[in-house]
């Protein structure tokens, strides 16, 4: 019987498996690195182990090192979460080897898998060994791992090269492995998988379809139980491939097996050894916890033969720290405060005043909504993320609100082309019209009321503030009277620092406010105070490119030196950060005047990389 459980992760999955584990009376062992050491992981298992280091390949992908800090805290059992070692055959031979219990299938299971070369070998299927013009769209994909890292979708020969040389490494960086593969790409096609759960007696449990379409860089952003609109032939077949690749491989524990679904014929993907990110969904369908399952698994429990009834539909969103309208750049900084309404699932590894590091997937958190139909989970969902109060980093959270109620998503004809056909209407800037003068409102109470003297018996002079929100910048005015604070074209009710009513055209309006020095967030909107005068040393030369987001140069492009020519779009350099690399291309026609980025460079966001002269 397991009674101490470490777990070979981080953040969010380490959490959950955590909470599980309190729930059976397991004691719950961390490992976090230097950058984690005050990770909400860290924080709430029984007992934390050091990694020394900050950089995945020092700290979670060591195996020896999370093997050691098992033995050395007691624990009796290894439980990987996804990602990292999760899909590791010989992190699992090294786990059973230190006389561990492994909670996943065995490695042989594992290797037949992990890598996706061999599993479609398994399943009957080569990838190609020479691509032709006649082949593309090809898919480029890292044999290890997954969450869309080491993936490029080439539709020019002449591209291929370099998106294979960046595939590998982002492979290498994020899974220790830098092996990819080329494949035909399925275009708009969706992206269904089927979770199983199978124990050492010989059951092999098909849990229903799950539908992820919804993906960016290759990385699911929504998920639902279970997959809408399939043929109940399309199902059975499904379920049918699922069993079979799992028995193929003799496997045990939870696992799920993927396929691009187009035209009614299913594609095998490939089969995760592994928890999924979307399993909540799975679980809140059947009624199960899948942890708690797996941990009966590797005790050596049978399953039930007769699995529960699915009942009703369940919708999961992930926020990440990320800007969708900048092509998804990560962002980083202090989480000030993040809470969910009540009638959702919350999976999070992060609390409030948390940093979000540069280090690791910019993953918040994952909101899951149940109920009896799709059209009530949905709207479920997308009201909850609407109250969701996020006060920190940009968030993906307009984006997954306007996702779920776009009429094609709940219509269930998605599939996995929907953001690049509708991302810039999903990701036009929310932003409410008031929000400048509630935030310029509670800041005259907080002080500046008093600075000026309240209300005189001459008119006074309007107050002048600029804020920035969504990209552009606002100005408003407002005056001090008998009557108290005034604006133009609304009636001030009340105002405090934390509490704006107005009233407009007839209907009052509140606002809250909550203020990170000249940080305000005026309910979701998001504003910056502006200085009066604006610092005029902040410029930048025409063409000039600066770091979107804090990361690592890891190439600069071949040949390129200054006085190169270069033409617009083409890429010159690519920035790593949060485990994902992020190419910077020209932003014109022109001559590189300038490169102060060399590969190994930290920079922060904003940081002067290149300067680009456009040609007259």
């Amino acid at each position: 019987m397991i009674t101490s459980l470490l777990v070979a992760n981080r953040g969010e999955i380490a959490c959950r498996v955590f909470r599980t584990c309190r729930e059976l009376g397991i004691r719950t062992i961390a490992v976090h690195s230097d950058a984690d050491e005050g990770a909400l992981h860290a924080r709430v298992a029984d007992a934390s182990v050091r990694l020394p280091g900050e950089a995945p390949a020092d700290t979670y992908l060591r195996g020896d090192l999370i093997v050691k800090a098992a033995v050395a805290a007691g624990a009796d059992a290894v439980h990987p979460g996804y990602g990292f070692l999760s899909e590791n055959a010989d992190f699992a031979r090294a786990v059973q080897d230190a006389g561990l219990i492994w909670i996943g299938p065995p490695p042989e299971a594992i290797e037949a898998m992990a890598s996706k070369t061999r599993a479609k070998q398994l399943m009957g299927i080569q990838p190609l060994s020479h691509v032709t013009e006649a082949d593309l769209p090809v898919l480029v994909k890292a044999a290890a791992g997954g969450g869309g890292r080491g993936m490029r979708v080439v539709r020019h020969l002449a591209d291929l090269d370099a998106e294979l040389a960046s595939a590998r490494a982002e492979a290498a960086s994020a899974f220790g492995d830098g092996e990819v593969f080329v494949e035909p790409y399925v275009e708009n096609g969706r992206h269904v998988e089927v979770q199983i759960l199978a124990d050492t007696h010989g059951t092999v449990l098909p849990l229903g379809t799950r539908d992820c379409s919804l993906q960016r860089r290759h990385q699911k952003v929504v998920e639902e139980a279970p997959a809408p609109g399939l043929p109940e032939e399309l199902q059975e077949e499904l379920s049918t491939l699922a069993v079979r690749a799992a028995r193929a491989v003799d496997y045990v524990g939870a696992g799920t097996v993927e396929f691009l679904v187009a035209d009614g014929r299913a594609h095998f993907l490939e089969m995760n050894t592994r928890l999924q990110v979307e399993h909540p969904v799975t679980e809140a369908v059947f009624g199960l916890d899948l942890v708690a399952e797996q941990l009966r698994v590797a005790e050596g429990h049978p399953l039930d033969n007769d699995p529960p009834r699915a009942r009703g539909h369940a919708v999961e969103a992930r926020l990440y720290a990320e800007d969708p309208s900048r092509d998804w750049a990560p962002q980083t900084g202090r989480l000030h405060r993040l809470s969910v309404p009540e009638g959702v699932r919350l999976d999070t590894g992060y609390t409030d005043g948390d940093d979000i590091g540069v280090h690791y997937d910019p993953m918040l958190a994952k909101v899951v909504a149940h109920a009896p139909t799709r059209a009530e989970a949905l709207r479920k969902l997308a009201s909850a993320l609407e109250r969701v109060v996020i006060h920190g980093p940009v968030t993906n959270r307009d984006l997954l609100v306007r996702s779920l109620r776009h009429p094609e998503f709940t219509a269930a004809r998605m599939d996995t082309g929907f953001y690049d056909r509708h991302l810039p209407e999903l990701t036009t800037p929310a932003t409410d019209p008031h929000a400048p003068l509630a935030a310029a409102l509670a800041d005259a109470h907080t002080g500046s009321r008093s600075r000026f003297g309240g209300w005189r018996n001459v008119p006074s002079q309007p107050q002048v503030k600029r804020y920035a929100m969504a990209g552009e910048e606002h100005e408003v005015h407002y005056r001090y009277t008998r009557q108290g604070l005034e604006a133009e074209g609304v009636r001030v009710v009340h105002a405090d620092s934390g509490l704006v009513v107005l009233e407009v055209a007839g209907v009052q309006r509140r606002f809250t406010v909550t203020r990170y020095d000249d940080h305000f967030y005026v309910n979701n909107t998001a504003l910056t105070a502006l200085p009066r005068f604006p610092d005029p040393t902040a410029q930048h030369a025409p063409g000039s490119l600066l770091a979107p987001m804090p990361g690592t140069v890891v190439r600069v492009a071949d040949g390129l030196t200054v006085g190169t020519a270069v033409k617009a779009g083409d890429p010159l350099l690519w920035l790593e950060a949060m485990k994902m690399q992020h190419k910077i291309t020209a932003p014109a026609t022109g001559t590189l005047s300038a490169l102060h980025a060399v590969p190994g460079q930290q920079v922060e966001p904003g940081a002067l990389l290149a300067v680009v002269t456009e040609a007259s």
